[in-house]
């Protein structure tokens, strides 16, 4: 049977269509920067929001039409829920998907039971993969719903509550890589504190550690070659979490011995909720050589909690796209859309419209971005803003060839620096405004 009868596979029209159920700019097929459109963008639904979202708000009743629905969360329920949601991937026309164990099959009485569950679940989406060709972007461990891991799993006080995350991210590594996924995300949802006079930061920080070497050892030993990902998110549920930003995810990372395990998986609503930009994250992540896949979503900025809006910023989706293009892309990642439809839109239908709209957004953003890129008229800006460190004084301190006493007599003999260029930033947002 049909869960979505009345849509069809979405399809290209153009930016002259006024068709919703049709993409006016996301073409898989084109061509930008010598990839394809799919190759280059590798968009992925999330199955959280997407197949298990309801609507719930701490102030209202769960609101979403979801036909197929029974009201519980049986093990038959999770298999039906795989027919729904490869249904709705294939007629959108994304090539991948990205789900928590939580997600896609739900616990049992014991942690044999559910990795049974998991299993029986697992095999059903193996199926599917191979039925349409949609692939595994990512997996990961929910650690964070069940209250077992109210004080963390990997930083938890509770030692056994450590072991069980262990075991559960055993099993969660080994279905992703049954599933041929590209990546693993690690996301410490509750790896943090509420209160410090109670917390060992230091002791709960040398745990997170362990349990990614652990992680590392087992993905190795089964030979997982995915992927590690890091999702960095500076609070909510916890006070403060460990993995607050990009810098100092980065910085867990170079103090434990984790450069080759693991890279960043940025969000845009986390990023915005730790202080910064999407555009400052990416950039961030991929000066260091980090940036290995992206959250699309965007946040409401005068709200101060973690919305997970579907991304429409013209100038949000070029300035990803912008970094994205620099580095070559993202895979073995993806964009992948955290993102889900607000409680008051509630038809299934709306899960196409939003979809729809950020894969519009990003490609759209792509083109922007690459033609940015290709006509160089920005980068000449910053070339000529940065000029006097290309030669003369500057090109020997970046060399190393100079130390302080050399500086000093450079400019007692000089007497004065030379005049600053302006940094024609009004120049600049104008110049970007004629693209978008």
């Amino acid at each position: 049977m049909s869960y979505f009868p009345e849509v069809s596979k979405i399809e290209f029209e153009g930016p002259d269509s006024r068709n919703p159920l049709a993409y006016k700019y996301y073409n898989a097929s084109e061509t930008l920067c010598g990839k394809s459109m799919e190759e280059l963008l590798r968009f992925s639904v999330c199955y959280w929001h997407t197949f298990r979202g309801t609507g719930v708000d701490p102030f209202g009743a769960p609101t979403m039409q979801r036909p197929w629905e029974d009201g519980t969360d049986s093990v038959d329920m999770a298999l039906k829920r795989v027919d729904v949601a490869f249904e709705f991937i294939e007629k959108l026309g994304a090539p991948f998907y990205c789900w928590h164990d939580r997600d896609v099959a739900p616990e049992g009485s014991s942690l044999k039971e559910t990795n049974e569950i998991l299993d029986r679940v697992a095999a059903k989406l193996k199926a599917e993969q191979e039925r349409t060709g949609i692939k595994l972007l990512w997996g990961t461990a929910n650690m964070f719903s069940n209250p077992r891991f109210m004080h963390g799993a990997a930083t938890s006080c509770n030692a056994d509550v450590f072991a069980y995350g262990a075991a559960q991210v055993k099993k969660a590594i080994e279905v992703t890589h049954e599933l041929g996924g590209e990546n693993y995300v690690f996301w410490g949802g509750r790896e943090g504190y509420h209160n410090l006079f109670n917390t060992d930061m230091k002791r709960e920080l040398d745990h997170l550690a362990s349990f990614m070497h652990m992680a590392h050892e087992h993905a190795k030993s089964i030979g997982f070659t995915g992927q590690f990902l890091f999702e960095p998110k500076p609070k909510e549920p916890t006070k403060h979490q460990y993995d607050f930003d990009a810098a100092a995810c980065l910085n867990f990372i170079r103090s434990y011995g984790l450069e080759d395990v693991v890279k960043l998986n940025i969000e845009t609503n986390h990023a915005t909720l730790a202080g910064h930009t999407m555009m400052h994250e990416l950039e961030y992540s991929s000066m260091q050589g980090y940036l290995g896949s992206i959250d699309a979503n965007t946040g409401d900025l005068l709200l101060g909690w973690d919305t997970d809006q579907f991304p429409t910023d013209i100038y949000l989706t070029t300035q990803c796209m912008m970094v994205i293009l620099k580095q070559g892309g993202l895979a073995p990642g993806g964009i992948n859309f955290d993102a889900k439809v607000r409680r008051e839109s509630f038809e299934p239908i709306d899960l196409f419209y939003a979809h729809i709209g950020g894969m519009d957004a990003f490609a759209r953003g792509a083109k922007i971005a690459a033609k940015i890129i290709e006509e160089g008229r920005l980068a000449e800006i910053v070339t000529n803003r940065y000029s006097s460190w290309d030669s003369g004084i500057g090109a020997k301190i970046e060399a190393g060839e100079v130390n302080f006493a050399d500086l000093e007599t450079y400019m007692l003999a000089k007497g004065e620096a030379a005049p600053s260029g302006s940094g024609r930033q009004e120049l600049i947002e104008n110049l970007i405004n004629e693209y978008i």
